[in-house]
C-alpha cells in the first residue's frame, strides 16, 4: 500500500480521492525534529510552507518517491538533490493563483481607504467619528492609476487580469516571460469576453512609473526590492508583498514608510515567519495578513486535487 503523510494537512477532497484509489493517508502532524523517526516509512510527502524537507531528511528516507509542495514555492525544499537521488518533486502553481491576486488587491484596496487602521481606530469607544471621517478623506481609486506587477507568471497574469478589469495601467516585468495575452470573461454571459496582449515593460520604467507596486515572485536569497528600488519610486507608492518573506528589504521598508516615500505596504509573508517584526506589524500605513494567500477554501480544494490527480498518476496501478 502507498502510505502517505499529508503532514501539513490536505483538503478533503483531495485526501478522498487518494483514499478511495486505496492509498493511505495520515494527516497527523509530525514535527519537524520528529519526521527522521517517521517519514523513512512513507512513500510521499505533502508539505506547505510549514515543514522543510532537507538534505539529511532525505537521506534518511530510501522509500521516499514524491514530495509535493502544495503550494507554489519550493523553497522549503532541497529540490535539485532530491532529483537527483530520483525523487519526483511538484508544487501546485496553478490551484491557488487567483486567491493570491484577489489578497493582493484585497491590500490595495485597503491601503487606498485606510480600511486597515479605520478597522482599529473607529470601534474604540474613545474614537472620534468626525476626525476619523476628515483623517480618511484622501483615499485613492484604483481605475487611472499604474500598476506595476514584478513576476509575470501565473499569479502575476492573474493580477494583471484584474487589473486591466479595473481600468489600470498595467505594466509587469520578468526575465523569462516577454508578453502574455490577458483574458477577461464576464461571468454568468458567454458572449461577453475580452482579450489583452500585455508585453512586460523595463525593469526601471516599472519601479519609476508604478502608484502601485505587487510582488510574485520566487525568494532568490537577497531582496530583490531594497533601498536602491525604493529610491527609484514614486513618493506615495503603495507596495503590495504576496510572494515570499525576503523578497522586500523590510529594513527599507520601514524607513520609507517612515518618511513617506512609501505611502503604505500590504504584507501577506515576513522575513521572520512566524514571529514579524513588530514596527511592521503595528505601523499605521501596513495592512497584513498571516500568509493566506492561498488560503481559500476554493484554492485549497483545486490544491487538494491537483496533488491527489499527481500523485496517483505516477504510481498508476502499483498500490
Amino acid at each position: 500500500m502507498i502510505k502517505i503523510l499529508a503532514n501539513d494537512g490536505i483538503h478533503q477532497d483531495g485526501q478522498t480521492l487518494l483514499e478511495e484509489a486505496g492509498y493511505q493517508v495520515d494527516t497527523e502532524k509530525i514535527p519537524q525534529d520528529d519526521l527522521p523517526s517517521v517519514l523513512p516509512d512513507y512513500d510521499v510527502i505533502i508539505v506547505r510552507s510549514a515543514t522543510k524537507v532537507r538534505r539529511d531528511l532525505i537521506d534518511q528516507c530510501p522509500k521516499l518517491k514524491i514530495i509535493v509542495r502544495a503550494g507554489v514555492g519550493l523553497d522549503n525544499i532541497d529540490y535539485d538533490y532530491a532529483r537527483e537521488k530520483g525523487i519526483e518533486v511538484f508544487n501546485t502553481p496553478a490551484a491557488s493563483s487567483q486567491s493570491v491576486a484577489e489578497l493582493a488587491f484585497a491590500h490595495m484596496f485597503t491601503l487606498a481607504r485606510f480600511l486597515h487602521d479605520a478597522n482599529r481606530q473607529l470601534p474604540n469607544p474613545d474614537s472620534n467619528f468626525k476626525a476619523l471621517k476628515k483623517a480618511y478623506s484622501n483615499g485613492l481609486q484604483l481605475r487611472g492609476k499604474t500598476l506595476g506587477i514584478i513576476g509575470f507568471g501565473r499569479i502575476g497574469q492573474e493580477v494583471a487580469r484584474i487589473g486591466v478589469a479595473l481600468g489600470m495601467k498595467v505594466l509587469p516585468v520578468d526575465l523569462k516571460v516577454a508578453e502574455a495575452d490577458i483574458d477577461i470573461n464576464v461571468f454568468h454571459s458567454e458572449n461577453v469576453s475580452l482579450s489583452v496582449k500585455l508585453e512586460t515593460a523595463e525593469w526601471e520604467t516599472v519601479i519609476k512609473s508604478s502608484d502601485f507596486i505587487t510582488l510574485h515572485v520566487p525568494y532568490s536569497g537577497q531582496p530583490l526590492v531594497g533601498a536602491k528600488e525604493i529610491a527609484m519610486m514614486k513618493k506615495g507608492v503603495i507596495l503590495i508583498n504576496c510572494a515570499r518573506g525576503g523578497c522586500v528589504d523590510e529594513s527599507a521598508l520601514v524607513e520609507a514608510l517612515n518618511s513617506g516615500k512609501v505611502r503604505a505596504a500590504g504584507l501577506d509573508v515576513f522575513e521572520g515567519e512566524p514571529t514579524p517584526r513588530r514596527d511592521l506589524m503595528e505601523h499605521p500605513n501596513v495592512s497584513v495578513s498571516p500568509h493566506i494567500g492561498a488560503s481559500t477554501f476554493e484554492a485549497q480544494g483545486n490544491i487538494g486535487l491537483e496533488l491527489a490527480d499527481r500523485i496517483l498518476a505516477f504510481f498508476g496501478d502499483d498500490k
